[in-house]
């Protein structure tokens, strides 16, 4: 166990000027609070802040960093409390070790809800103080290094948890030493048996190519050295996990890895890598395609280096960094080797220049923007995808540069640029060519946004889009479209229900009402009563008390055309209007019939389960929560709806000629059963340009078979030609449209 005297002078071996009476008070009072506490394994339970306050010296981290590191445990496992940590060591250190106890009694593998509202709460304690990161990982880090004295069932679930969460938060902050560490760590109890078996064969293929990486290393050291380039080369091999994703990602063999060994190559300047590349390029011949430059474009997470692959003395493939010494401080540290934390910045300054200077603690920033937009499980959902994925670097027309997940398409592109920019986003043009939205970008790409005023995004792009910002920002357009729909058709229903009893209804007649209805704004009230949620008939009522419903006790009877006379058959096909008898009452004409379309256009409709197509004569019912569904007026499934009169909506048809949209229609074929036939009444709809959605047998026999068939056509002539062409097949008995 490391001593106060070796403690102090690690951290002023890279800091000279530190306050080492906080180092000697924070050691002594961890010391004493934890007294003869015991770890899992034994140790002293001191043991462990000071081998996470030995991890962060490391990292080469202020006195203050490593003095929460020493303290990070005494208010959750000792007497010691808030109010007296403030008074020795004062408020600022105090608030971090507070951070750190709320994150410690998180539990980040439980139900998927709670577990979104501790990763919340996790990066928001991150973004008040990037500190409490970067101890919190070395925390973590040492744990797992000390995992195997636990339970079986706790490793698997902190293993798991590490795995998921803090190795790739690691790496998005660009500390890849310590994620690679992490995920290795993790690995071997998440997967034993992979772990052992890619650590075999790692070790024997060191064994054998033990010379040509020796042969390697020297002869690019000396070429470098002959050309005046002072360089540090040192072969390295790939790390077992990192070894077994990259086979599961690309469904490769081990031996098709490029990867596996590598040579870093450090350097004193920016001149001297391009430089080191040239000589290396020139020696060995390089893969082509297998080039990238994150000197002049970063990650975002700020690693800068070279990459290149080359075929080796002994053809085998070996993939080289080349970069500077801070570079690679960077690349190992990420956040930590900051210049920030060695600069004698006043504490009060540095996270304000770390926010301005870090790429990876600025998207930490942008994610935490997000938080209040959605959902916590779609928190962590799109939390999780920005941090396990890689990155492609495109560009907009103007030259600026966007950074984005790998296998990430023009609408990603779109909204990363601005979220009016993606609503609004109906087309692309990638390196000047027009391509469709769901083409995947290459790095270097050129995108510009094709957009229209009136254009909102579809549901449908959530499932092409990778990035958690755009799909956050599609589920809310959605949301707020739907709830536009719902609004609209709970308007028009209101209009109607007011007219027919000879009031006048405008939104303004609601605001005095919301608190009797339960709502906040006339928009909810308007939505409830378009989902079917709130009766028009009682919104009436609240609104003029004084209203007595006359046809409340009345049944109305469901139309049947074969006994009952209609009227203005083209437009109100669906209009409760009848020819009434000597005793029963006209019905009062609304506005006019609401137009429908189809699925998913300016109105929530679907249709029920039998179809309609235009040139039916139709009947709207009102589905609590679904919107409208349409029958024909012919259809039995009507009766159901004879007791409840206020959900009978009025519809007609409002078909655009130019747009292309089917309507289902399901019709009952009985046929002889012999070799063919299917093939027959499926090639006769095809020739008709009508499409089967669905095809079900529902009876066969030795001579005859009846199959249920769901079709799409255009209307109801298009409809009817399909089936006389059925009809006219030898192999068709009959043909008839259900509940025709």
């Amino acid at each position: 166990m490391m001593r106060q005297y070796e403690l102090v002078e690690k951290v002023a071996a890279y800091k000279p000027d530190l306050d080492e009476g906080l180092l000697n008070r924070a050691y002594v009072y961890a010391m004493q609070k934890h007294g003869s506490q015991k770890r899992a394994s034994g140790d002293p339970y001191f043991s462990h802040p000071l081998e996470v306050a030995a991890i962060l010296t490391d990292m080469r981290l202020d006195e203050a960093t490593v003095a929460v590191a020493l303290l990070h445990d005494t208010i959750e496992d000792t007497d010691a409390t808030r109010k007296e940590i403030d008074q020795i060591f004062g408020m600022k250190i105090g608030q971090l070790v507070e951070g750190l106890t709320k994150i410690k009694r998180l539990d980040l593998v439980s139900k998927k809800a709670e577990q979104a509202e501790n990763l919340r709460k996790l990066l928001l304690a991150i973004a008040d103080d990037v500190r409490v990161l970067l101890v919190k990982l070395a925390d973590r880090l040492h744990n797992m290094r000390t995992l195997g004295h636990m339970r079986a069932d706790k490793r698997a679930r902190i293993a798991q948890e590490t795995m998921d969460i803090y190795a790739p938060l690691a790496g998005r902050m660009g500390m890849q030493d310590m994620r690679e560490e992490l995920e290795d760590l993790a690995f071997r109890h998440v997967n034993l048996e992979a772990y052992e078996m890619i650590t075999a064969r790692l070790a024997e293929l060191r064994e054998r190519h033990a010379g040509h990486i020796a042969k390697i290393e020297t002869d690019l050291a000396e070429r470098l050295k002959a050309s005046g380039i002072v360089a540090k080369v040192y072969g390295r091999q790939k790390k077992p996990y990192s070894v077994f994703s990259k086979t599961q990602r690309k469904q490769l063999s081990l031996e098709q890895l490029s990867d596996i060994f590598g040579f870093r190559v450090l350097v004193t300047t920016e001149e001297e890598c391009y430089r080191t590349l040239g000589i290396v390029h020139r020696t060995w011949q390089n893969v082509p395609g297998r080039f990238k430059d994150y000197i002049s474009i970063p990650k975002q997470n700020d690693y800068r280096s070279l990459h290149t692959t080359i075929v080796g003395p002994s053809s085998q493939r070996v993939e080289l960094q080349i970069r500077t010494r801070e570079m690679h401080e960077v690349a190992e540290y990420g956040i930590a080797a900051h210049s920030v934390y060695k600069d004698g910045m006043k504490a009060g300054d540095r996270q304000v220049a770390l926010s301005k200077d870090s790429n990876a603690y600025g998207w930490l920033r942008r994610t935490i923007e997000t938080l209040a937009d959605g959902e916590p499980e779609e928190f962590l959902e799109n939390t999780k995808l920005e941090l396990f994925q890689d990155q492609v670097f495109c560009f907009t027309p103007k030259g600026r540069l966007i950074a984005l997940p790998r296998r990430a398409t023009p609408i990603d592109f779109a909204y990363a640029v601005h979220t009016d920019v993606g609503n609004t986003c109906v087309g692309a043009k990638i390196n000047g060519r027009v391509m469709p939205l769901m083409t995947e970008l290459s790095n270097g790409d050129e995108v510009e946004i094709i957009r229209s005023k009136g254009a909102s995004p579809p549901q449908a792009w959530e499932s092409l889009v990778v990035t958690g910002k755009a799909r956050s920002a599609i589920r809310r357009a959605t949301r707020a479209s739907v709830r536009r729909q719902y609004s609209g058709l709970g308007s028009q229903i209101l209009e109607r229900t007011f007219a027919r009893s000879g009031k006048t209804f405008s939104a303004e007649v609601l605001k005095p009402i919301l608190s009797r209805l339960g709502h906040r704004e006339v928009e909810d009230v308007l939505a409830a009563v378009g989902r079917g949620e709130l009766a028009s008939a009682d919104v009436l009522r609240a609104v003029h008390p004084d209203y007595q419903d006359t046809r409340a006790s009345r049944k109305l009877p469901v139309p049947r055309v074969a006994e009952e006379g209609w009227f203005n058959l083209r437009t109100a096909a669906g209009m409760l209007f009848r020819m009434p008898g000597a005793n029963e009452p006209r019905l009062r004409a609304a506005k006019g019939p609401i137009p429908i379309r189809g699925v998913g256009e300016d109105m929530p409709v679907l249709f029920g389960p039998d179809g309609a197509v235009p040139g039916d004569r139709i009947i709207g019912i009102l589905e609590p929560g679904r919107g409208i569904t349409i029958y024909p007026i012919q259809s039995p499934a009507l009766q159901a709806f004879d007791d409840e009169p206020e959900r009978w909506v009025d519809v007609r048809w409002d078909i655009d000629a130019e747009l292309t949209e089917r309507f289902p229609a399901r019709i009952l074929i009985s046929a002889i059963n012999e070799p063919g036939t299917l093939a027959v009444i499926a090639e006769t709809i095809a020739a008709n340009d009508a499409n089967i959605h669905n095809l079900s047998m529902l009876s066969t026999a030795p001579d005859f078979t009846k199959m249920l068939v769901d079709l799409e056509v255009w209307d109801l002539q298009h409809l009817n030609r399909t089936l006389a062409q059925l009809r006219a097949k030898s192999c068709v008995s009959d043909v008839s449209r259900v509940n025709a």
